[in-house]
């Protein structure tokens, strides 16, 4: 059984960072790809950072330059470095996994996490 489990959420100034970490179970970690999304109430899911089996990675234009995703395939661990939060940034994160480029573009995913907030407010 699949397990996703994110953590590292939490409230943060504008202009400031947090990491989030999203640690997997149940799954062969160094073949599966990842990716984080967010979400705010009445919107719809977004993706926001994908990494593939290879450790590439891939970002919307919208946090293109300030987050940062990579994957531990030791730890079995998924992280987003955030840099630069901004009010906009506010939302429930979402770790993701066996999930392709294409699928976070349409906000889709087979494995999901339960989610963490990350709140950006002066």
């Amino acid at each position: 059984q699949v397990q996703l489990v994110e953590s590292g959420g939490g409230s943060v100034q504008p202009g400031g960072s947090l990491r989030l970490s999203c640690k997997a179970s149940g799954v062969t970690y160094s073949r599966y790809s990842m990716a984080w999304f967010r979400q705010t109430p009445g919107s719809q899911r977004e993706g926001v950072a994908f990494i593939d089996s290879e450790g590439m990675p891939k970002y919307a234009d919208s946090v293109k330059g300030r987050f940062t995703i990579s994957k531990d395939n030791v730890d079995n661990t998924l992280y987003l470095h955030m840099y630069n939060l901004q009010p906009e940034d506010t939302a429930m994160y979402y770790c993701a996994g066996d999930v392709s480029w294409t699928m976070l573009t349409t906000g889709r995913a087979t494995n999901w996490g339960q989610g963490t907030q990350v709140t950006v407010s002066s």
